[in-house]
């Protein structure tokens, strides 16, 4: 069957349904086209079910250190099962909550595999999509339209010398649906997946060993904070190798076990995650049929407002050459549907996009990393408070961490990173302030409500300016 479109989505996830939703409000008919399950890899896999899990290891860590807070300390019990179906019960609840916005707006949704076609007698320019289904009996559709977005994200990265088997070698797909905890298991990949699995294993009782190939964890954040979670991570048991690039010869795989070959040493493992980053889904969706150029590392080119060489047809999200995070793809969405419909988009600004990392104590951060500044020759000053200085802080987790920003010579706000409670909250004041071009001073002029963490904030502007009044 044929149907027509002003736009057609490909991918329902965070990019996907957000882009469907944004060129419905400005009138035009829109198709959404999605695989597997609406919110993708965000909803299914990766954001939020890894957060549930997360909060309750956080539980987990908070019952075993309850004298912290003047209770007599418990060992917490639980399983695996139960955690599981707090984690479903969520992600099913924001299921029901997108498709309901995507009706709401009237968005037509089709449950099926899209592939772009090239030029044909649906249209004599590429684009046209048709929708496959999993019943074999049931008859593809074609969606004739003016525009498509692509926003089929990614799926984790393997490595050559240890293919997934989802049984002994797992991606981070596979421990969303983990039925019991294994006694031992390695995690390569110090970035944010392996830093936060790391933490979640450890709270639910597994023996973790973390394998980085670069000198450090978080390789791409400042350096004092990856000091911090490594120490953080060390002190809660978690064993922890850095410059650590395995070969096919440092890895065995037997039949209930994988053997790593680390620091000289035969070491054994119930299951072995591979976290080395992911790659995105461009290989199966029929580009090949368009002019659209794939960079060699498998990413869509697309120009400021995410067009790609054949400019009706747009790209998003983790197949463009940009931040891998869902409030990046939500920004892009919004800018590719604003230009479809010839709209003034206010295009984003990628030094101004949060980062963060959801471990114990947490991190976030925005803009570049202290060493990054050095290695450009910006001059800079750096601020750096530790959040005991906060009363709200100490009340919270007894004041772990610190809080970092680094201002330029005429007192702009050029990046700053955070460790401890809820940094993951309190940059979004840091990135407000930079959204607005605000200064230190101007940052750390607002009144900020006592007691809060967010206090730190204006401190450390107050500190930046050489006025701070708790340090």
């Amino acid at each position: 069957m044929t149907e027509n479109y002003d736009a057609v989505v490909i991918g329902g996830g965070t990019g996907g349904y957000v882009a469907a939703i944004k060129l419905s409000q400005l009138g035009k008919k829109v198709a959404l086209v999605e695989k597997s399950k609406l919110g993708g890899t965000c909803l299914n896999k990766g954001c939020i079910p890894t957060k549930s899990f997360l909060k309750s290891a956080e539980l987990i860590e908070a019952m075993k250190h309850a004298e912290l807070f003047g209770i007599d300390k418990v060992e917490p019990s639980f399983t695996i099962d139960k955690i599981n179906q707090r984690k479903d019960q969520v992600v099913q609840q924001m299921q029901d909550g997108i498709k309901y916005l995507l009706n709401k707006n009237k968005v037509d949704i089709y449950e099926g595999t899209a592939t772009i076609l090239g030029p044909s007698l649906f249209s004599p320019l590429a684009g046209a999509v048709s929708v496959s289904y999993e019943d074999e009996d049931k008859e593809s559709d074609v969606l004739v339209n003016d525009f498509v977005v692509i926003a089929t994200g990614s799926k984790p990265s393997s490595l050559p010398f240890l293919p997934f088997d989802h049984k002994l070698v797992l991606s981070s797909d596979d421990l969303m649906q983990l039925e019991e905890i294994p006694k031992s298991i390695a995690l390569i990949g110090g970035g944010v997946i392996g830093v936060e699995f790391a933490t979640i294993l450890n709270s639910f009782g597994a023996n973790v060993t973390l394998i980085e190939a670069s000198d450090r964890l978080l390789a791409e954040e400042d350096k004092d904070a990856s000091k911090a979670i490594q120490k953080s991570l060390e002190d809660k048991g978690v064993k922890i190798h850095t410059s650590t690039l395995l070969s096919e010869d440092d890895v065995s795989l037997k039949d209930e076990s994988v053997h790593l070959k680390l620091d000289d040493k035969d070491q054994v493992f119930d299951k072995v995650v591979v976290a080395i980053g992911r790659q995105p889904n461009t290989d199966s969706i029929g580009l090949n049929n368009t002019k659209v150029l794939v960079k060699e590392n498998a990413v869509i080119d697309v120009n400021e407002f995410y067009q790609t060489k054949e400019s009706h047809i747009y790209a998003i999200g983790d197949v463009v050459d940009s931040y891998q995070l869902a409030h990046v793809a939500i920004e892009e969405a919004i800018i590719a549907s604003e230009h479809i419909a010839d709209e003034s988009p206010y295009l984003i600004d990628y030094d101004k996009v949060p980062r963060c990392v959801y471990t114990q104590p947490e991190i976030a951060s925005i803009g570049m990393t202290t060493e990054q500044l050095k290695s450009e020759n910006i001059k800079f000053k750096t601020s750096k408070l530790p959040l005991k200085v906060i009363a709200k802080a100490i009340i919270e987790d007894d004041g772990q961490g610190f809080i970092k920003l680094n201002t330029a010579e005429n007192g702009d706000i050029l990046s700053a990173t955070i460790v401890g409670a809820h940094a993951t909250e309190l940059i979004n004041q840091i990135s407000l302030a930079k959204f607005m071009n605000a200064s230190a001073l101007e940052m750390s002029s607002a009144t900020i409500a006592h007691p809060s963490v967010g206090e730190i904030i204006k401190e450390v502007g107050l500190d930046a300016s050489d006025i701070a009044i708790h340090v």
